[in-house]
């Protein structure tokens, strides 16, 4: 591969990290690198990893009609899980991308390109995220225990996707919306109908949102052969973006009519509400979006984490009326 098309910072802060994130203005030096390489710097993954959790465990408490001291801790637990599995995944992502992030100008500032950390020092680092990750998960159910484990599967493959199929996004959303069936059976206990249905509306949201995503990147992915939905679909995204929008917009809503107590109408209204309200920011995305703008592109890509939190706001809500 080439070498980087754009200079990296000297300060080693990454391209595309927030302005004034709190690990390039207050983490000690010595951490900075390895924070970059889980992403702590764009927290924006680690939010879009842990919403299916929440929306898993608020479902699951509407269809049992219980609410214990434990879901507190699953929502909790999964939070600290999605930063370190986040961060773990995106160390592994670029180990395992080294070779094509120094061509592509938003990575080329990434910290094992830039040579800020070894191969074998981020190695071990996703090893460590890795290890705490699953002490937070042995304090789950059985069930539960056992899918988090199966997850590893998913998040190792990703990577390599964009390699051979025009469809990694369907891969991304695999792995970033388990936390929905995790969540689900840490509290019932077991995997049923409701949470398959919000996970695969997860999925269809990822495709949505990693889309827009993936633009900024399109002449870089076509000159190294890098396969993505946004090269693919080129200038028929939006067409295909709205089909994604009605389609997490459906299984959200059959999600919740399966999981729905009978007889309890009025909640089932409220917590209709929230994938409807998530449609509705999905549209306002739509209707903003211009593929050759970058700046626009990234800043519509974050607005999906106010996006999954209108189903959190809804489901709550329709627990306590």
């Amino acid at each position: 591969m080439s070498g980087p098309q754009t200079t990296p910072d000297q300060s080693g802060q990454v391209s595309d990290a927030v302005t004034g994130n709190w690990v390039d203005t207050y983490a000690p030096d010595w951490t900075r690198p390895y924070l970059r390489l889980s992403r702590a710097d764009r927290p924006i993954g680690t939010w879009l990893l842990y919403l299916p959790c929440v929306w898993g465990t608020l479902l699951a408490m509407f269809f049992t009609g219980e609410m214990r001291v434990f879901d507190l801790w699953i929502i909790i637990g999964c939070g600290i899980g999605a930063f370190l599995m986040r961060g773990a995944g995106c160390t592994w992502n670029d180990i395992t991308d080294r070779d094509f992030d120094g061509s592509v100008a938003r990575t080329a500032s990434r910290p094992i390109p830039s040579d800020q950390v070894t191969v074998k020092k981020a190695l071990l680092w996703a090893v460590v995220q890795s290890l705490l990750a699953f002490l937070i998960l042995i304090t789950f159910p059985l069930q539960a225990i056992v899918l988090g484990i199966v997850a590893l599967v998913p998040v190792a493959f990703y990577p390599f996707a964009k390699r051979f199929t025009w469809w990694p996004q369907v891969f991304l959303g695999i792995a970033f919306n388990w936390g929905a069936l995790l969540a689900w059976t840490a509290h019932t206990g077991t995997l049923q109908w409701p949470a398959v249905a919000l996970y695969l509306a997860g999925l269809s949201w990822t495709l949505f949102y990693d889309t827009i995503y993936a633009h900024q990147d399109v002449e870089d992915d076509a000159l190294i052969g890098i396969k993505s939905t946004a090269r693919l679909f080129g200038d028929q995204t939006p067409k295909y973006l709205a089909w994604f929008l009605v389609i997490t917009v459906a299984l959200m809503g059959y999600a919740i009519v399966l999981a729905a107590p009978r007889g309890e109408i009025f909640a089932l209204l409220v917590a209709l509400a929230g994938p409807w309200a998530m449609g509705w920011h999905m549209v306002w995305q739509l209707r903003r979006l211009k593929l050759d703008d970058g700046d626009l592109l990234v800043a519509l890509f974050r607005s999906n984490r106010n996006a999954g939190l209108l189903p959190v706001l809804f489901f709550a809500i329709a627990l306590l009326v």
